[in-house]
């Protein structure tokens, strides 16, 4: 069953099935209508339409960003009344689509940026699309469960919330999900803090405000669901956390503005007191949600 219409303001989704074989691709083009257009061609309906700060470093945005928990999908999933289809909205490169994969039958990603899209993890079950939060490209009143990872604090919400009550079914669960400033021990917790805000702190959007909030000051117009508490982890080398590091919108700008000896003395301040390169240490960032039911 299709939930999305390739004609709809001219959107492109396209399966993620086996696409780094030949024959799925060509598979794959098959199943797309010939006036589709694919969504790494430049084409105004795939320039980004929201403040883009990740295209640069999808790549690394990619190989460094962390894994959400499954508890986390689990939960999502168990909330939802059904489980047919998932909306993961600013998708980035599908860290959370996959996932969802493992509990809905269908998962729907967008990401307005097409760097992203084409960085995105491949899944048989997961439809990718370069599209705006604030038009899908869904049909109406498909999707069980809508959520934004890390994304909510760029959309234009009131257009977006239009979108969520258009695309969800009756009783869906729209969840917007964000995490904190990284944690990992007090003393290289000193290090990072004073580098985040006292460093680079000029140079985040002011949207950050909203990850930093634990998106308590967002404008959330549906009846709330409790939440567990949760936190993603990761096991990192010195290399694998500094590659997060590079992915940060405020390190960009910053060696824009000035340079990289900020971000050149961070990595061997860090590395002084992270001791070998190769140590592996446990990364911990606090999960923040707001969950509630589509009227």
């Amino acid at each position: 069953m299709e939930y999305w219409s390739t004609a709809q303001n001219g959107l492109s989704p396209f399966d993620g099935v086996g696409l780094n074989s030949k024959k799925h691709r060509q598979d794959a083009d098959a199943r797309i209508p010939q006036h589709s257009v694919t969504p790494s061609l430049q084409h105004p309906v795939f320039e980004c339409m929201l403040k883009d700060h990740f295209s640069q470093s999808a790549a690394g945005y990619a190989a460094y960003r962390p894994t959400y928990p499954i508890e986390l999908v689990k939960f999502l999933a168990d909330t939802a009344a059904q489980k047919e289809l998932a909306w993961d909205c600013g998708c980035g490169s599908g860290q959370l689509s996959t996932l969802l994969a493992e509990e809905f039958a269908h998962v729907y990603a967008t990401d307005a940026s097409a760097k992203q899209i084409e960085n995105a993890i491949h899944h048989p079950q997961v439809r990718y699309a370069c599209a705006p939060a604030e038009t899908s490209g869904l049909d109406s009143q498909v999707a069980d469960l809508i959520v934004a990872a890390q994304a909510a604090h760029w959309f234009d919400l009131p257009a977006f919330y239009r979108e969520v009550r258009r695309v969800g079914r009756s009783g869906s669960v729209i969840a917007l999900v964000s995490y904190g400033i990284v944690k990992i021990d007090e003393q290289l917790d000193s290090i990072i803090g004073r580098f985040y805000w006292d460093v680079i702190g000029a140079y985040w959007p002011p949207e950050r405000k909203h990850v930093e909030d634990g998106y308590s000051s967002l404008d959330f117009p549906f009846a709330e669901i409790h939440t567990p508490d949760m936190a993603m982890s990761a096991s990192w080398t010195l290399p694998d956390f500094i590659g997060y590091v590079n992915t940060w919108s405020a390190v960009a700008a910053t060696e824009r503005a000035i340079g990289p000896e900020p971000r050149e003395r961070f990595s061997h301040d860090l590395g002084e007191a992270w001791g070998p390169a190769d140590e592996k240490r446990t990364i911990r960032w606090p999960l923040s949600f707001r969950v509630g039911k589509v009227d």
